[in-house]
């Protein structure tokens, strides 16, 4: 099995267009479940619609174009993987949303995303626990120094 990659955009050295919204669910649904089929994806998706497994094939061609997945032919099937990492996408997102939305002001984003999401115990200490830990690297970095 070998991974086929058909990246014009990223090999031609070319500036990259931002995936879109449904590019972005696409990639994390594989970059949570690892490599699938068009058809395991298309089962995976969670936004509700009912979309034609055409639609996905022919998005998952398209992101493949702009160097966001590759695929790898088993059997009859294509198998589609995630060629860039979740980092590489979200921080530029998270960074123009910061920006452009709330003026950087982080507490503002963090205070926006509890409130649409009202998350459980759990999440609120591990929230908790990101801070923390980000005060002690900071901390450690600086010397101590506060």
């Amino acid at each position: 099995m070998q991974w086929i990659r058909e990246s014009v955009v990223a090999e031609s050295g070319k500036k990259k267009k931002r995936p879109s919204e449904l590019e972005m669910q696409f990639l994390s649904v594989l970059w949570e479940n690892g490599p699938l089929t068009v058809r395991q994806l298309h089962e995976l998706l969670r936004d509700g619609k009912d979309r034609a497994y055409t639609t996905v094939l022919a998005t998952l061609q398209s992101m493949e174009k702009k160097g966001l997945v590759d695929h790898q032919r088993e059997g009859m099937a294509n198998i589609y993987r995630p060629i860039v990492s979740k980092e590489k996408i979200m921080k530029p997102f998270m960074n123009g949303l910061l920006q452009n939305l709330f003026s950087g002001d982080v507490s503002s984003v963090v205070q926006s995303l509890i409130d649409s999401s009202n998350p459980n115990e759990e999440e609120l200490k591990a929230i908790r626990k990101l801070i923390n830990n980000e005060v002690k690297e900071r901390n450690q970095k600086s010397g101590g120094k506060q």
